[in-house]
């Protein structure tokens, strides 16, 4: 008798802990799953370069620029147009709180026209330049 004792109190003291778990894990906040996420809603031509239109939420204590990358999609490699932007790590604010930013990229050369097709990338960078992380990719038409 004294063993089934034993067991009943082991698996009662098992219970318990793992309900506490799970009480503590459903009453986290929601947004501390979220990491740090980017979503590119918009793609606009702002000429000569372009202009992005970006949602993101990123993590309390993350300090890392936002930047983005855009080429053409062509099949010519006379007509390769890119363009680049960032969003320096003091204008990203970390707190959980999904937030909207634009980013306006800028070209290399002659810019974009009405109804190129362009591939867009968005990611962050550590601003000491030491890793990137979390990589949003989109293809829109102008």
């Amino acid at each position: 008798m004294k063993a089934f004792r034993i067991r009943r109190g082991v698996a009662v003291a098992a219970t318990v802990a793992a309900l506490a778990v799970a009480g503590g894990v459903a009453t986290a906040p929601t947004a501390a799953a979220k990491a740090n996420l980017l979503d590119i809603t918009k793609v606009s031509l702002a000429k000569p370069g372009l202009r992005l239109d970006i949602k993101y939420s990123c993590d309390t204590g993350v300090d890392m620029q936002m930047v983005g990358y855009a080429s053409k999609v062509t099949d010519s490699p006379t007509g390769k147009r890119n363009a680049t932007g960032a969003i320096d790590a003091s204008k990203v604010t970390c707190d959980f709180v999904s937030r909207s930013v634009q980013m306006n990229l800028r070209p290399a050369g002659s810019g974009f026209a009405k109804g190129d097709k362009v591939k867009v990338t968005v990611f962050y960078w550590d601003e000491n330049g030491g890793f990137g992380t979390q990589q949003e990719i989109t293809t829109a038409v102008l």
